[in-house]
């Protein structure tokens, strides 16, 4: 019987099988690869953004909208960079790392929530993105608790 958390280990009794996460464990290779040339290209975004945003006039000056902008660069990147971390966890331990990946998406609303324009937003659109942010934080609240 496998274990838990375990599912694309390389030992399963059947050749068929580990044939086939063999093939699963290179897509997942190609991904982290496929990853870090987002994070690259992520970050020559937000260089450019700053490069665009400071050279236009008023010369050396952000506006709030611009920062907020810069802000949401920023923050996709680090996004980027927790995806790579969950795939080399997987990677590494053939664990789906579930408070990881929680813990990465409360990172990605919470870039939705910073970069919000709340005059355009309904009521309704605010109210799910509320009750999204409590769920997830109730989540990984009890993936985080000591028994």
């Amino acid at each position: 019987m496998d274990e838990p958390g375990h599912d694309l280990h390389l030992e399963h009794e059947d050749a068929t099988i580990r044939f086939l996460h063999r093939i699963i464990r290179l897509a997942v290779k190609v991904l982290a690869i496929l990853m870090v040339l987002v994070i690259i290209w992520g970050i020559g975004d937000v260089v450019y953004i700053l490069y665009q945003r400071l050279k236009d006039p008023p010369i050396m000056l952000l506006q709030i909208s611009d920062i907020l902008s810069t802000f949401g660069a920023f923050l996709a990147v680090l996004i980027a960079i927790e995806i790579f971390v969950n795939i080399s966890m997987y990677l590494s331990s053939n664990v789906f790392p579930v408070r990881l990946v929680i813990a990465t998406a409360l990172m990605a609303i919470s870039r939705k929530v910073i970069i919000f324009d709340f005059e355009q937003l309904s009521p309704a659109y605010i109210y799910g993105t509320a009750a999204t942010i409590l769920a997830l934080g109730i989540t990984y609240w009890l993936t985080t608790r000591q028994n």
